[in-house]
């Protein structure tokens, strides 16, 4: 084969990779974004748009959505690949959930929420301040969002949480509104669902913003991860409390296992392989988690709780070691930040987490899980 030949291969097979199943392009260069822990995402920038593809977490190899960003101040480019057209950057986005809400905030953009969905359930200042100021609108259940509330806001796209076989999201998709599905919650590790902010920096017009506090994010988890592994302490944790009749555990491969992992704790369901959460009965726990060291849990109450109310809860509780030995913590997620935080901030869940687990590490006070008092 003569050399000029193999040169047009190899380009035409470069430029194939590039542009993959898309529509034939005008002459354009791409760029892969390089993502260093989400899977279930990816990015490649062209010359004047960006395509972002959510690959499917429930079926493998198919996709959720395909996204095309187009800046608000250029032409429509003649040729685009398929997918939801977004411009960006957004201004009167409806954001249905508490973290995307924080998020948003924490990014410089608080102004481009003009809806939320469920205000009862987001505890973020700055949004019960513009609720009450006419700012934001009440849009209604994330699960399904006043239409005619979107309607008069104008919202330039809604952001809501897909779920499995849930049957899409009924009239929101008749108007023609992108929707931008948050599956970044179905990451298994913590540094994948926090490396989707890089995507939502890109919605709101402030990417270099977002890498920035990606790059702070991870800098900061894998310098406590490195802390983590100099203590000589090596402790067991149990997770959560039975609720009803059921005790929810986190799998050992749920970003939780993943983040135990990391600060060197012994987690009893360390080999398990489910991603989500196991729904136990009390005794499987009991056998299980019975000589824990630790025992953290989360709950949400007007007060905080006290080991005579816990017990109150459950009387089974008192045959745990952690229980007899006092190392119980609570997170109250009616007075606390932890769900507001920690998805997009990992970091500061893995500090709580080396605190309790490795005092001789002398990192001060946990952020969001408090010792339990009588």
């Amino acid at each position: 084969m003569s050399k000029p030949l193999s040169i047009l291969i190899l380009f035409i097979a470069l430029l194939s990779s590039c542009r993959g199943n898309q529509k034939i392009l005008t002459h354009d260069d791409c760029d892969t974004v390089a993502l260093k822990y989400a899977t279930h995402i990816s990015i490649v920038k062209h010359h004047d748009f960006t395509v972002v593809k959510l690959a499917d977490p429930w079926n493998t190899g198919k996709t959720l959505h395909t996204y095309v960003l187009v800046p608000a101040d250029k032409e429509l480019p003649a040729h685009l690949p398929d997918g939801a057209v977004v411009r960006t950057p957004l201004k009167r986005a409806v954001v249905a959930t508490s973290v995307h809400c924080s998020l948003v905030i924490d990014m410089g953009k608080g102004t481009s929420i003009g809806g939320i969905c469920e205000p009862q359930y987001i505890h973020i200042p700055y949004i019960q301040d513009q609720l009450k100021k006419g700012r934001i609108a009440d849009c209604g259940s994330g699960m399904a969002p006043t239409v005619e509330k979107i309607i008069d806001m104008q919202a330039d796209a809604i952001f809501l949480s897909p779920f499995q076989n849930s049957g899409g999201y009924g009239k929101v998709e008749e108007l023609k509104i992108p929707i931008i599905e948050t599956a970044d919650y179905m990451e298994t590790s913590a540094l994948g669902r926090a490396e989707w902010m890089r995507f939502y920096g890109m919605l709101f017009g402030c990417e270099e913003k977002a890498d920035s506090m990606f790059a702070e994010v991870e800098k900061g988890y894998m310098e406590l991860k490195a802390l983590a592994k100099t203590s000589a302490d090596k402790r067991s944790i149990m997770m959560d409390k039975q609720t009803g009749a059921v005790w929810y555990v986190p799998g050992g491969q749920s970003t939780l296992g993943g983040i135990f992992a990391d600060a060197g704790i012994d987690y009893p369901w360390k080999d398990d392989d489910h991603s989500g959460s196991l729904a136990l009965p009390f005794e499987s726990v009991l056998e299980k988690a019975e000589h824990a060291d630790i025992w953290l849990f989360r709950y949400n109450s007007p007060h905080d709780i006290t080991f005579k109310e816990l017990l109150s809860d459950n009387a089974g509780y008192k045959q745990f070691k952690a229980f007899t030995d006092k190392e119980v913590y609570g997170c109250n997620t009616a007075s606390s930040t932890f769900y507001e935080e920690t998805p997009f901030h990992p970091n500061l869940l893995l500090r709580d987490f080396i605190c309790i687990a490795h005092p001789d590490l002398q990192l001060g006070e946990p952020k969001y899980f408090k010792k339990l008092h009588e």
